[in-house]
């Protein structure tokens, strides 16, 4: 995945609390191959609901998105469909852990703040801020997360930042913790 510091896009508002990884995306699309795209899938059952349209690139949400079940497949379809940034109060946890292992920024954002985020939106993973028009508000991601993102980085790449200390700590174990020969 490649990393990225600013995005500007459309945002779409979803203000509704509770958008759960079961309404992200309905089970019965999970045996669909993922090289097939998940996009078409994104809200299925309740789109009509949404105002979110072919274009938008940011998700201003309620609280608690992503919540519910565990499937990453949540924030392929949100991938999929070009969805690069949401914005709520607060997320599923596992949500938000797999959006991050995705390239997907999901930032806290103070509820009375997303109620002003609306049309062209350009957020900023340096500075954690959005910007709306001449509003700028602050967002909150965990520091990692936010270092991953825009390095474009997975865990094992993350990881791999320390291969040095990783080596050198290696060779100081005592010789009983040492790999046994083959």
């Amino acid at each position: 995945m490649s990393g990225w510091s600013v995005h500007k896009g459309h945002a779409a508002q979803l203000l509704r609390d509770n958008i759960d990884t079961d309404q992200l995306i309905p089970a019965r699309f999970m045996s669909t191959p993922r090289s097939a795209g998940y996009g078409d899938y994104l809200l299925h059952d309740v789109r009509d609901q949404y105002a979110l349209a072919e274009g938008d690139s940011i998700v201003v949400a309620g609280r608690n998105f992503g919540s519910g079940s565990s499937r990453e497949a949540a924030v392929y379809a949100l991938i999929d469909f070009g969805i690069r940034v949401v914005l709520a109060p607060s997320f599923g946890d596992i949500f938000a852990a797999n959006a991050v292992n995705n390239g997907l920024l999901a930032a806290k954002v103070a509820a009375e703040d997303l109620k002003r985020m609306s049309g062209n939106l350009t957020v900023d993973l340096v500075s954690q801020t959005v910007t709306s028009g001449s509003t700028t508000i602050p967002f909150q991601v965990d520091p990692i997360w936010r270092l991953k993102l825009i390095n474009g980085w997975d865990d094992i790449d993350l990881t791999s930042q320390h291969n040095a200390a990783i080596t050198a700590f290696s060779h100081r174990r005592p010789e009983w913790a040492q790999p046994a020969p083959e």
